[in-house]
């Protein structure tokens, strides 16, 4: 950074680490035994879609990745788009299986930004229920900022979030995540598949 960024209050932008997903294994131990969330085994990527036939083919490819295991009793991969036109992949796995589900999003996300696709990166989700099976809550990893986030929507409640409850798991999970400092960043994934 120049002095002029400084001046002019502009910081360098951080550079997404994608091996910061393999730390949800060890946030959802720590969600399970301080608030009696388990992962649910659906885990999301959202994406801008792009015209043309390199993407189109990136995401074949993307999509025959995570289908691999379907012969052996894996569920095949999701697509879908949601109302503002982005793009989701939903990969399905046991809820015990949270480190393939994790490693199946960073596939997702690790093929995209390899074929110069990272700037439709949006975020990618991991769903997680209390023990009740009642409350949803979702850990959001936000793409561009390299950060985490807790995004829990009252269920039934239409487009209402739990804020008290996205504070304490966030406080939680200081030791466990990076997590996103600004919270003007932690935008609702409403209806997102895998939530």
């Amino acid at each position: 950074m120049g002095i002029l960024d400084t001046l002019f209050g502009r910081t360098k932008p951080v550079k997404p680490d994608l091996d910061q997903l393999f730390g949800v294994p060890s946030a959802a131990l720590t969600l399970e035994a301080a608030a009696g969330f388990r992962p649910t085994g659906l885990g999301s990527v959202c994406f801008a879609s792009v015209e043309g036939g390199a993407f189109d083919e990136v995401e074949r490819q993307v999509r025959d990745l995570l289908d691999a295991d379907t012969e052996r009793g894996g569920v095949p991969v999701e697509a879908s788009k949601d109302a503002y036109g982005y793009s989701w992949l939903l990969a399905r796995h046991a809820p015990g299986e949270l480190p393939e589900l994790v490693n199946d999003l960073h596939a997702v996300n690790s093929e995209l930004e390899a074929h110069g696709f990272g700037p439709q990166l949006l975020c990618s989700l991991v769903g997680f229920r209390d023990t009740e099976g009642r409350r949803p809550l979702a850990l959001v990893y936000l793409y561009k900022r390299g950060t985490f986030y807790p995004f829990a929507p009252v269920p039934g409640g239409g487009e209402k979030r739990d804020n008290p409850l996205e504070l304490e798991v966030n406080a939680m999970l200081g030791n466990d995540l990076r997590l996103e400092k600004d919270l003007t960043r932690w935008f609702p994934v409403w209806g997102a598949p895998g939530l």
